[in-house]
């Protein structure tokens, strides 16, 4: 199903809305369901599994209110039918760590009714000023760590694992709001099959001169997987820390994520970088789970959906490079070309046909260079927002 927003006869008009504090596990269970009803019948839409999104969104099991609090809202039609959900969202490692006095929105979901966005964006704007920000980014859920982003370009096909998707009619409304551009990601499209062999060459040339200087680069170790994790934060944390939006990760928050991800990786595509024993870069790609969920209804696992998991990832024919971080004093080293052309040389290797790299911000040079060079092709964009309060 395809929504444009600029046609009227599509554009309910909803005159009297309530707003909801999301308080209880039932109020809960329909902040995470509302997307399922919205987007019902949309051949695009791919759910998002329950208990990862139950886990995320709880106070009492997710990291994230270790440190930070938020609050959720649902707007309702006098009827009670829900028309609309958004998170306010005070992240104090990200003040902390900038020292702005920025909050975020998140979890935004909306019926085509300027209204609706209208009510719930006052009301978020409402409790982060009665936090003292001056500023509302998003939409991020709850940071650029995890799922962020309008989707502005391509609506045609279904999106790729741990990436959003939205009417086309988001955008216009958060523009209509106030909001003005923050930052714009992009997500690249490789075919695995045009791998060229002067591209193979030029990645072996430069692994032996890494080589020669002590760096190697080895797959992931599955039997120490904590420990492999552990690796992950301080260059997760060094790589993207001049990014727009970017809040360090916590030891739990890098913990859980690699509890979410460890049933869904295929450690064939799982890279770090070493020199004299230290890591020193990763690259982390993930098949595309999204091939499997689309078939999962209401992202429930259970009874079926389970069975749908486990003989379905056989068959994923498409990947997505979720993350590559190189410390530093390692950058501009090849060590980039190098990680994407093994991921590539994997891929062929295990029947892939097609890969997305995402999100790379439009500013991030030294990325956006390098996968232009391995034949990357910008066919995505998603934008995240701001407005002062």
């Amino acid at each position: 199903m395809k929504i444009d927003a600029t046609l009227e006869d599509q554009v309910v008009k909803f005159q009297f809305i309530r707003i909801e504090k999301v308080e209880g596990n039932r109020a809960l269970k329909h902040f995470i369901d509302f997307p399922h009803d919205l987007y019902a019948g949309d051949p695009n839409y791919v759910p998002e599994l329950f208990m990862a999104q139950e886990a995320l969104l709880n106070r009492k099991t997710s990291p994230f209110f270790l440190h930070s609090k938020a609050e959720y809202f649902l707007a309702r039609s006098p009827e009670g039918k829900i028309l609309g959900r958004i998170a306010a969202i005070y992240n104090q490692n990200y003040i902390g760590f900038t020292g702005e006095k920025s909050g975020f929105f998140g979890f935004f979901d909306i019926v085509n009714d300027y209204n609706v966005a209208k009510t719930l964006l006052d009301t978020a704007a409402d409790w982060l000023r009665q936090h003292g920000l001056e500023r509302m980014i998003g939409p991020t859920n709850f940071s650029t760590n995890e799922t962020c982003g309008v989707l502005i370009e391509n609506f045609e096909e279904p999106p790729f694992v741990l990436t959003t998707y939205n009417y086309p009619y988001y955008a216009p409304f958060l523009e209509q709001y106030g909001f003005v551009k923050h930052s714009d990601l992009l997500s690249y499209e490789f075919f695995p099959a045009k791998l060229t062999p002067k591209l193979q060459e030029l990645s072996s040339q430069l692994e032996n001169r890494l080589a020669q200087k002590g760096i190697t680069i080895r797959t992931i170790d599955m039997k120490n997987f904590d420990q492999e994790v552990d690796k992950f934060l301080p260059i997760y944390n060094a790589s993207w820390d001049k990014n727009l939006g970017f809040v360090p990760m916590t030891e739990a928050e890098v913990r859980q994520m690699g509890k979410d991800l460890k049933m869904a990786i295929d450690p064939d595509f799982i890279y770090f970088a070493e020199k004299d024993g230290k890591a020193i870069g990763i690259a982390l790609s993930v098949p595309n789970l999204n091939e499997i969920f689309i078939k999962i209804p209401r992202g429930r696992l259970f009874p079926t959906g389970l069975f749908k998991f486990l003989f379905g990832r056989k068959s994923i024919k498409t990947l997505r490079i979720v993350a590559l971080g190189i410390l530093p004093e390692y950058r501009r080293t090849g060590l980039d070309v190098c990680f994407y052309v093994r991921s590539y040389q994997t891929a062929l290797r295990k029947g892939i046909q097609r890969a997305e790299a995402s999100w790379i911000l439009e500013n991030n040079e030294l990325m956006n260079r390098a996968l232009l060079q391995i034949q990357g092709k910008v066919y995505r964009k998603h934008r995240i927002y701001e407005k002062s309060l």
